[in-house]
């Protein structure tokens, strides 16, 4: 069964985003295997709290949550 697992930030995509993911995901799976991958294709969106994420020492919620300016 083809898996693909997407950690976001929480919050920063809304149900139609999410649902997007799921259906892209979903083609490509199919795209690569055919159409017998789609029925058997799962894709999970995970949202991760604020704190649960860093990049380069840094908290991504908070560099998510800078103005471009900054």
């Amino acid at each position: 069964m083809p898996f693909a697992n997407f950690k976001v930030p929480a919050g920063t995509l809304d149900e139609k985003q999410k649902e997007e993911i799921v259906t892209r995901t979903t083609e490509l799976y199919v795209e690569i295997y055919g159409e017998r991958a789609r029925a058997n294709t799962m894709v999970l969106v995970e949202e991760v709290t604020d704190g649960g994420w860093g990049i380069g020492g840094n908290v991504l919620n908070a560099m998510l949550a800078q103005s471009p300016e900054d």
